[in-house]
């Protein structure tokens, strides 16, 4: 079987808080054997990035770019698309559930694709709206374990 893919959304310039949280989600998801997907680059992208490669996790990191060497260093398989922000799409049709935190407009975009393609939405010190989360969480802990939880529900459904 496949291991479950959990998108990390966010900043692409992160607070300190913002950052130690999305880390924190990268950590925990890599301890449970799950893929991270996020756009590769600064902020919480790369927070979430690091913290699931220092458990020797793997992360997928989908670029705005043409070039791999411009994805953050946690990235362990870089996706130049050349798209710009339409690489947003390919972030949440990647992910089979996704972790916000933070957020500006990029996110909002990625969160709302989730919403359209059906895709859950944890919230974790989010910014965006609470229509376009399926769920708000106080921890990082928690929002990594519920975001597996809903991307295993989601896979046994489309099975």
């Amino acid at each position: 079987m496949r291991p479950l893919r959990i998108g990390v959304i966010g900043s692409g310039s992160a607070t300190a808080r913002e950052a130690g949280l999305a880390h924190a989600v990268g950590v925990a998801v890599a301890r449970a054997g799950a893929v991270v997907v996020c756009g590769g680059m600064g902020g919480v992208m790369q927070a979430a990035a690091d913290g699931a490669a220092s458990e020797g996790g793997t992360v997928v990191g989908i670029l705005p770019g043409g070039d791999p060497a411009q994805a953050a260093g946690g990235v362990t398989i870089p996706i130049p698309t050349g798209l710009g922000e339409a690489r947003n799409v390919l972030v949440a049709r990647a992910s089979e559930a996704v972790v916000a935190i933070a957020g500006e407009w990029g996110t909002l975009s990625e969160a709302a694709f989730c919403r359209k393609f059906g895709i859950p939405v944890v919230g974790l010190a989010s910014t965006l709206p609470e229509r376009v989360l399926d769920e708000i969480v106080g921890g990082a802990a928690e929002a990594a374990a519920r975001a597996l939880e809903l991307a295993a529900e989601r896979r046994r459904a489309l099975a």
